[in-house]
């Protein structure tokens, strides 16, 4: 199974961005998928994810900014991304946890938040 990002680009602070993620190969039927991000010089944090019974979770740094929404049987999943600020610059990776078989990751995709 790989998961593919896309969607990452170059935004004025204010503006927004939509990432995409989708898995190919055989169908996870994840727990949960989501995105986590990685600033230079700071740890990997956990930006958002959703349940595969459609529950979601947001750090508190962008709640009421970034929306999450996935299919976890088509291990698909979507963040939107609203307000944007220069903190949330950042190499933003999507993944897919499935309880038997653990974590799968995506590539990562640059979201650069110009202020």
């Amino acid at each position: 199974v790989q998961l593919q990002a896309s969607g990452g680009g170059l935004v004025q602070a204010g503006g927004s961005l939509r990432l995409s993620c989708a898995a190919s190969g055989r169908t996870l039927g994840a727990n949960h998928m989501g995105w986590y991000r990685q600033a230079p010089g700071k740890q990997r944090e956990l930006v958002a994810f959703i349940t595969s019974g459609g529950s979601t979770n947001y750090a508190d740094s962008v709640k009421g900014r970034f929306t999450i929404e996935g299919d976890n049987a088509k291990n698909t999943v979507g963040l939107q991304m609203n307000s944007l600020k220069p903190e949330d610059t950042a190499v933003y990776y999507c993944y897919a946890y499935q309880l038997n078989t653990g974590f799968y990751w995506g590539q990562g995709t640059q979201v650069t938040v110009s202020s």
